[in-house]
């Protein structure tokens, strides 16, 4: 079994290794189109019982996202009332939990994940498009990685810490296509990411084990997988991967919109990751 390197910064924050992180998918939030059919205290109420079933299931850490504001919009025009609502959400949620805890705003909102996080309290922020630059659903998307580190000073957030994704789901990649995803990762721990985050195509599709492997070769960073982890994959992931996000594949419905969280789905795949981690090494 290959020594980890989730010994620094994932341990620090989750205080195991391969440590696994379930998503909070939001419900609309105050500003967005849907949330008029919901009201804010609904909202946080479903967030935390989110919350609550993936920690039951035996999580290491969680990660709140704001998935019901559809359509998702530029970091310019999310409005104060997101980072307010998503920061009143985060803080009951880490209250309740007491689990570590992240945030992402969609889309590519770096600043106002972090901002987001200080007031929480939260431990990391997950940011989409750290480096370079690729054409998404919401258009022309740049890297947020010198005005966010900035911003995160500016406001004394420097143990906030920063996952990088590094190679960006729903987007065309054709801006960056003479580029390999290793150079991409070298760009985004170049650029001062903590963690690198190998992805799927889409939210919910499968990462490959030759993205998590391409990353790692160049780089010295933790490498978390970011997308389509299950109880299928798992174990094949996890001999290359040093963590995982899990989403989609514990719903009840396996989608990430519409579902619940399923504790028994997420129970059994905690068991195999469990059981992975009693077979890695121990420090001596």
């Amino acid at each position: 079994m290959r020594l980890l390197r989730s010994q620094g910064v994932l341990h620090s924050i989750f205080g195991v290794d391969r440590p696994i992180i379930g998503m909070v998918h939001s419900w609309p939030l105050p500003g967005s189109p849907r949330f008029k059919h919901h009201d804010l205290e609904s909202v946080v109420d479903f967030g935390v019982a989110e919350a609550l079933r993936l920690k039951e299931g035996g999580v290491d850490g969680l990660l709140l996202e704001n998935a019901g504001d559809v359509p998702f919009v530029k970091e310019s025009d999310i409005g104060f009332e997101t980072a307010a609502s998503m920061a009143m959400l985060g803080l009951r949620i880490r209250q309740e939990t007491g689990l570590p805890l992240g945030v992402i705003t969609v889309a590519n909102a770096a600043k106002v994940a972090i901002a987001v996080a200080q007031a929480a309290g939260a431990s990391f922020v997950r940011v989409n498009q750290w480096v370079n630059a690729y054409v998404a659903n919401e258009g022309f998307i740049e890297g947020a990685a010198g005005t966010a580190l900035r911003y995160r000073s500016w406001i004394g957030a420097d143990t906030v810490r920063i996952f990088a994704d590094v190679h960006v789901k729903h987007g065309s990649h054709a801006i960056t296509a003479d580029r390999e995803i290793s150079e991409q990762a070298i760009d985004a721990a170049f650029f001062e990411a903590d963690v690198l985050i190998a992805t799927g195509t889409r939210t919910g599709s499968e990462t490959t084990v030759g993205e998590v492997s391409e990353i790692r070769s160049r780089v010295n960073n933790p490498v978390v997988v970011g997308s389509g982890f299950s109880l299928a994959n798992c174990r094949a992931l996890l001999a290359v991967a040093d963590g995982a996000i899990i989403g989609s594949s514990v719903k009840d419905n396996g989608r990430m919109h519409g579902g619940q969280v399923d504790v028994i789905k997420v129970r059994a795949l905690m068991d195999v990751v469990n059981e992975i981690r009693a077979q890695d090494p121990q420090p001596a």
